[in-house]
């Protein structure tokens, strides 16, 4: 009978449903184990929880225990900190461009308290850009042969400022809490004999790759989501994501994962914090007519309205974002 428990434990956290229960139970059992024991840290960190919070791009459930005043301010500090220890690039006309088309994304994105600040940084080998919370972003000087042009850089601050709105940074910390707590509390359960051993391993299993890695695919592709609507709003062709995801991946969409190989798709993409090439750009595909609902050019006409059609057999994750 005992088995028998343990198993439809053990098939229930291996779902959604039963890994966010398995999350919330943990916290619990800690809160209350670490109480009982005289824990004041424990009692004072639950104190401070913000709680459950919407995604303001998607409406997706977020939990979140860190202030975005406190957030902000972490932002500002580790942005200081990267550019002390970092040289920064001196090529104005690279410097305007990165400004320029960083202050338009930033418009669109309507977050004036952020204090937005855009940076160069020269590495010519780094082939990445970042944001910290608060509206910190920065660009390496290695990504900008990939971008090419306004389009293809408006992609890449798209999808970065896109994470500092989400609020990415300070979701994924406040997770890793939450399960450290989790899963200290169900081990200390388990030793006091609360909590089948059996039962505890199949809840610990629940924050393995199921869980943190999947999550934070999640948070990239609502980055790009979220990212391609402000590029379209910013005045720049959210159609130019699509290349610039093929130069990144470094092979022709059709040939991804079958005859063009790099070192990224040598990588199953559930091991991987970000998504595959290929689920990518689909993805991105996908969305694109949702985009091109708020692109305008210059002039305020609307473009053509030619874009790809998505794969039958795929359906976005995300949904569209209200309004």
């Amino acid at each position: 009978m005992k088995q028998s428990v343990n198993q439809e434990m053990t098939q229930f956290l291996g779902t959604p449903i039963g890994r966010r229960a398995a999350l919330c139970l943990g916290a619990r059992g800690a809160f209350g184990l670490w109480t009982a024991l005289g824990a004041g840290a424990a009692l004072g960190l639950f104190e401070s929880l913000t709680g459950c919070v919407r995604a303001p791009g998607t409406a997706r459930d977020q939990l979140i225990f860190i202030s975005e005043e406190r957030e902000m301010e972490m932002g500002v500090q580790a942005f200081r900190g990267v550019l002390r220890g970092t040289r920064l690039n001196e090529n104005p006309e690279i410097n305007e461009m990165v400004h320029r088309v960083g202050q338009r994304i930033a418009e669109a994105a309507r977050k004036p308290e952020y204090q937005w600040e855009f940076a160069v940084i020269q590495d010519d080998r780094m082939i990445n850009a970042f944001a910290l919370p608060g509206g910190k972003v920065a660009v390496f000087t290695g990504i900008l042969r990939l971008t090419r042009d306004d389009d293809g850089l408006a992609t890449v601050m798209g999808h970065e400022v896109a994470h500092a709105l989400q609020r990415h940074g300070a979701e994924r910390m406040s997770r890793g809490i939450l399960e450290q707590i989790a899963q200290v509390g169900t081990m200390a359960a388990s030793a006091a004999g609360a909590i089948d051993p059996a039962a505890m391993q199949g809840l610990q299993s629940a924050y393995g790759v199921g869980v943190s890695l999947p999550f934070n695919r999640k948070q990239e592709s609502e980055a790009d989501f979220v990212g391609l609507r402000l590029m379209a709003q910013a005045g720049y062709d959210p159609r130019a994501a699509v290349p610039f995801w093929e130069r990144m991946s470094g092979c022709p969409k059709q040939m991804i994962g079958k005859l063009c190989f790099r070192t990224q798709n040598a990588i199953p993409e559930f091991l991987s914090t970000h998504p595959s090439d290929a689920t990518r750009i689909n993805q991105i595909e996908a969305w694109l007519p949702d985009a091109m609902r708020f692109y305008r050019l210059p002039d305020g006409s609307v473009p053509v309205q030619e874009v790809p059609a998505p794969r039958p057999i795929y359906k976005p994750q995300i949904g569209p974002m209200p309004g």
